[in-house]
């Protein structure tokens, strides 16, 4: 009897990481104008969640405190879990395109860019539903967490207006 529970707790156990390999995103795709932050394997849609943007969302970020999320292709290069909101996934922007575009206009490209959740203080949930980040893409905390697993470090974010 002892062997047998061994036996089917391994093939649980190794059906559990198959699904989880299968189930990880190799693409993200926001799309600013529709409010959504969607991930693909494979070019399947996976999952879609709804997001807010920075204070001022029409256009792409050119200069730091213009409150304006990027556009454009960028990796998410790595998980905060310290972070000051629920938990976010950094974003590598600027990438050169960003750098010419600023440095071009003697302007400062800004950084520390990510997807987030909301922040750790109350009344935060109130938040959701309108833009109020200073650049960031934010959605609910059950959503970060659902989307730090799904999507591991080194993926392709595609940021379109």
């Amino acid at each position: 009897m002892t062997y047998q529970l061994i036996f089917f707790s391994l093939v649980i156990l190794s059906l559990n990481s198959y699904t989880s390999q299968a189930e990880q995103a190799d693409y993200v795709l926001v799309n600013k104008s529709d409010r959504t932050l969607s991930l693909f394997s494979n070019e399947q849609l996976i999952k879609s969640y709804q997001i807010s943007l920075g204070k001022n969302p029409i256009g792409a970020k050119i200069q730091r405190g213009d409150k304006k999320t990027p556009e454009g292709l960028y990796l998410i290069d790595f998980k905060n879990r310290q972070s000051k909101y629920h938990l976010s996934l950094h974003i590598t922007y600027p990438n050169k395109r960003d750098q010419a575009r600023s440095l071009e206009r003697n302007l400062n490209p800004g950084s520390s860019i990510y997807i987030h959740g909301l922040p750790n203080k109350k009344n935060a949930a109130l938040l959701i539903g309108s833009d109020w980040t200073n650049g960031c893409i934010a959605v609910s905390n059950k959503a970060i967490r659902d989307i730090a697993k799904y999507v591991p470090d080194g993926t392709p974010i595609q940021i379109t207006p």
